[in-house]
């Protein structure tokens, strides 16, 4: 669909989806602030024209609202969804022919070309690209949309390559400018494969960076394949072009329709520390030791355009991927998952802290309702890649009385659920297992538990919206309300520790034990209560970003029968912040200032959208 990255630009340029930004702006904090105030207008992608302290020019938002992401992949994605039913129902070929032919062109684009000859790239170094720095504890530039390209050892077979967009630190730190750069990369990704495939072998763990191509590519090197099928498989097909590749003289591979790459040796048994870094659960990702890679050379195409992205607390552009990873991998849920009819693994919270999902209980009809085959469902999502690192999954059973439930429409959702869930059996626990690299609400780095909410019942309760006068009385609550029907966010005094927040806790569970909550199963201690009640997304946010399940989780009138832990009355969620909690993401005041300059009146971006 696009040869390059430029080609998609002007394509939204002439529909009105383009702003260029003429004057100088500061890759330090001043273009980051820029990009999130048009991101949350909704405003159209950006092309920085003048970056300070580099001669070439950035683009960023391009993927800043769904309908500009469809219309990005407008051509493609209705062909690349046609192959996907095929995956579901192989027996879907022989009633649709036609379709399966069709399907067949279209995997061919899959195919990745080899080309005799090498781009004709030019040279240049690390520090003459757009240091783009987001965030002000930021360990210093990030490429944030890379394409981290590696085969496995003795291979140069381009099907065996894995892609992965792992975060790569270009300057700061101990890191030797223009000769070093950090790779930050997480549970579960195919390259720490390759990696420790070359640990064991004598050979260089060569690496390449891609930055910019066309937007398929981007997108692929986030995209959750199937171990062992190459990442660029899925960009050729998206893009409806065959991905172009080459090898340079040193062996390094090489994407022809990139606009950079950054090729280099990762060392072995070499780290450095990597970060801090403004992430997209909305807080810092800490510094700890990660891989180095060693720089070989610095390539880029006549005209370059660099592209970044700018992640924190969600929503943020990288949200769109996760809403075509939805729309691709829609039909081959019940494939993968047996049983399961939904899954969401919710943005507002930072994607793994959160999943909510609906099941099926298939087996036993003429039983009594509760959970029994959905806890098989959530087993396996619980065992199966990224999704195993969510810590908090809440699935649902769909039946002839609730054929609608949905778990996108999260409101809905969290309504049906407390309305049925039985706290005394339907909470289940892993504790001291792992969890995301970029959630510090647990016990260690990678350290925390997990919890399953399964709920499948009749209705128990009526949830309410008004909560008793008679809670004011506790001296412990400094303040009350009320965030969803049947949720409420009690403010407390701040966290010390977990010893005193147990007894805290456990204490004023004692106390609200004399007061009718029946329509409230579900109490969120925080530090902020009206924050936590202003909107959905600050539910979402707090609750579940800063609990640890297995720390985190009280209740009223608790209890533990042969090893399983629960209450009669309500849960209690404490997520207050934790001393070992990583910091919130806040904009400099001077940056505010200076951006706001620009959107007034008068100001150089006033008036453009």
């Amino acid at each position: 669909m696009y040869k390059n990255l430029e080609e998609a630009l002007l394509d939204l340029e002439k529909t009105g989806q383009l702003l260029r930004i003429p004057f100088e702006v500061d890759p330090n904090l001043e273009m980051a602030e820029i990009h999130r105030r048009v991101f949350d207008l909704q405003g159209p992608a950006l092309m920085f024209e003048k970056v300070k302290g580099s001669k070439f020019q950035a683009c960023s938002n391009l993927y800043g609202t769904l309908e500009r992401t469809d219309f990005l992949f407008r051509k493609s994605m209705p062909k690349v969804k046609n192959v996907t039913k095929f995956k579901a129902d192989p027996s879907y070929a022989l009633r649709n022919p036609l379709a399966a032919i069709k399907a067949g062109f279209t995997a061919i684009k899959g195919l990745p070309r080899k080309t005799i000859f090498a781009p004709k790239f030019e040279k240049t170094s690390i520090d003459k690209l757009p240091l783009i720095k987001c965030w002000p504890m930021d360990g210093g530039a990030f490429v944030t949309c890379p394409q981290v390209a590696t085969l496995p050892p003795g291979s140069k077979s381009i099907m065996k390559s894995n892609i992965g967009m792992y975060r790569i630190q270009l300057d700061g730190n101990d890191y030797i400018l223009n000769k070093e750069i950090g790779l930050h990369y997480q549970l579960h990704r195919g390259i720490g494969v390759h990696h420790k495939a070359y640990n064991e072998s004598d050979e260089e763990f060569k690496c390449s960076i891609f930055i910019g191509g066309p937007p398929s590519h981007t997108f692929a090197a986030i995209m959750p394949m199937p171990e062992g099928l190459t990442e660029l498989t899925f960009g050729g097909m998206l893009n409806g072009r065959r991905f172009k590749y080459s090898f340079d003289k040193e062996g390094y591979l090489l994407s022809n329709d990139a606009d950079f790459v950054i090729t280099g040796v990762i060392k072995k048994g070499v780290k450095k520390p990597e970060g801090p870094f403004g992430d997209h659960l909305g807080y810092y990702s800490l510094t700890h030791d990660f891989p180095v890679m060693e720089v070989k050379n610095v390539y880029h195409k006549k005209d370059a355009i660099w592209q970044f992205t700018v992640v924190g607390r969600p929503p943020q552009e990288d949200s769109s991927f996760g809403y075509l990873i939805h729309e691709l991998v829609e039909e081959l849920t019940e494939g993968e998952f047996p049983g399961l009819v939904e899954i969401n693994a919710v943005d507002a919270a930072g994607v793994h802290p959160l999943l909510l999902a609906v099941g099926k209980e298939r087996y036993m009809p003429f039983r009594d309702k509760k959970p029994e085959e959905i806890l098989t469902i959530a087993n396996r999502i619980l065992g199966s890649g990224q999704t195993s690192l969510a810590k908090f999954l809440i699935i649902a059973a769909q039946d002839e009385e609730t054929p609608d439930l949905n778990c996108h429409d999260i409101d809905s959702f969290f309504h049906h659920v407390l309305e049925r869930i039985d706290w005394r059996r339907d909470l289940h626990f892993q504790t001291k297992t792992t969890i995301d690299t970029l959630d510090y609400s647990g016990s260690g780095w990678n350290a925390g538990s997990k919890v399953v909410m399964a709920c499948n019942g009749p209705k128990l309760r009526e949830l309410q919206t008004e909560f008793p006068e008679s809670l004011k009385t506790i001296s412990e609550i400094s303040n009350i309300a009320v965030s969803l029907p049947g949720i409420l966010a009690i403010q407390i005094s701040p966290f010390v520790d977990h010893e005193s927040a147990q007894k805290e806790i456990e204490n004023l569970a004692k106390k609200l034990m004399d007061h009718d909550l029946n329509g409230f199963p579900m109490i969120v201690l925080v530090d902020q209560a009206d924050f936590l009640a202003e909107t959905l997304n600050n539910f979402l946010w707090v609750t579940f970003t800063r609990a640890n399940p297995s720390h985190d989780i009280y209740g009223v009138d608790a209890d533990i029968k042969f090893k399983h832990w629960g209450c009669n009355g309500s849960l209690i969620i404490d997520a207050r912040i934790k001393p070992h909690h990583a910091p919130e993401l806040v904009v400099p005041e001077e940056i505010v200032k200076k951006v706001d300059a620009y959107f007034e009146e008068g100001g150089l971006l006033y008036g453009k959208f």
